[in-house]
């Protein structure tokens, strides 16, 4: 068993047993059921125009730039990654990527290898600078600007530790979207199993940020948190599984996770054990929204929404920011709404791409 899974009750306000989401409401919170599904309902929407930065400086020529990556089989991370090659090819600069394998000594040893390229800007990419303060601080020394993505819980500028900014969604957001689809959806009666990784200070915050929204609705019980750390969750999440559906039958019937990844990994436990996958249990992962989620949201594969990170988006703000950097201005500020993906909304697609961006950026950088 996990040392941090526990299985933490809320007392209902109704009497009535989980609900698939799909009959009369027995919901012991009327007032913050309202205001989920309302806030759901604008999430949902596709239909929107690019909200981001429209001045800035023109491209500083001839720069290049190195993503340090926690672990490339992160799909966020490595999306983010695609973006930023991307992007970089339009402005003109170069991009390398270093692997740090999901491991504190694979991170350290890339991060290493970047500040030895001295490359013009680096990315911390998905993991604590503070697991790196020896490396960020040669980079510091260097005068090698930082930026991350999802490096610390708050978008924007870092002093501790320096970083010219931090790209990523609210965190608070996220968190409070997908706990509001879990009670929207579910009229207010769901049992809840919630996997986060607990080795990640962001993903920790998430989840703790999640079940701080689930308790907003007395109906809702919060059944067990899992603790799996990302680069052990193929391994470890379907036994965790089979063991969650031995403890609670069907008393579980939602599952948020902080990242998409543990329902690839939990559907051949649910498959195995007679799950349809349409659900329950209904899955909704609090990011990042990798294309493989979005094809179990689209087949209806034991998985049903997401709240994906604009990841080919941020990619290009990374981008800028650095552009920023490099020609003395301040960051932008910019931070991408959050977003519910279902397969009702999607379209088939198999990522999160706003529109207008691309052409944002580029009118900015041709000065």
């Amino acid at each position: 068993m996990l040392a941090a899974a526990a299985a933490v009750t809320v007392v209902t306000g109704c009497g009535g047993g989980p609900s698939n989401g799909t009959g009369a409401s027995a919901a012991g919170c009327p007032d913050a059921l309202a205001k989920a599904k309302a806030a759901v309902q604008r999430a949902q929407n596709t239909d929107m125009s690019w909200d981001g930065p429209t001045t800035g400086p023109a491209a500083v020529p001839a720069k290049s730039i190195v993503y340090v990556a926690q672990t490339m089989t992160n799909p966020g991370v490595a999306g983010v990654a695609k973006g930023l090659r991307e992007a970089a090819k339009t402005i003109g600069w170069n991009v390398r990527v270093i692997d740090g394998e999901g491991t504190p000594a694979g991170i350290q040893a890339a991060l290493s290898q970047a500040v030895t390229l001295k490359p013009s800007g680096i990315v911390i990419g998905g993991f604590d600078p503070q697991l790196t303060s020896r490396q960020v601080a040669r980079a510091q020394a260097a005068g090698i600007p930082l930026i991350g993505w999802h490096a610390v819980p708050a978008p924007g500028p870092s002093t501790n530790p320096r970083l010219f900014t931090n790209v990523t969604t609210n965190v608070e957001d996220v968190a409070r979207i997908s706990a509001d689809w879990v009670i929207a959806r579910s009229e207010g009666a769901a049992g809840v199993v919630l996997f986060t990784d607990d080795s990640i200070p962001f993903a920790r915050n998430k989840a703790e940020l999640i079940k701080r929204g689930l308790a907003t609705c007395a109906s809702v019980k919060l059944l067990a948190y899992q603790n799996i750390p990302i680069p052990d969750a193929s391994q470890r999440t379907p036994q965790e599984v089979s063991s969650l559906l031995s403890r609670f039958g069907d008393d579980w019937t939602y599952s948020v996770a902080i990242n998409d990844l543990y329902f690839a990994d939990a559907a051949p436990a649910l498959r195995a054990a007679g799950k349809p996958g349409a659900g329950p249990p209904f899955n909704i992962g609090a990011g990042d929204g990798d294309p493989s989620a979005f094809q179990r949201i689209n087949s209806r594969r034991f998985q049903s929404a997401t709240v994906p990170e604009p990841l080919s988006q941020q990619g290009w703000q990374i981008v800028d920011e650095f552009n920023r950097a490099f020609a003395g201005r301040p960051a932008s500020g910019y931070v991408a709404p959050v977003h519910i993906a279902t397969a009702e909304n999607s379209a088939g697609a198999t990522s999160w791409d706003p529109v207008g961006y691309r052409a944002g950026y580029e009118k900015i950088w041709r000065g």
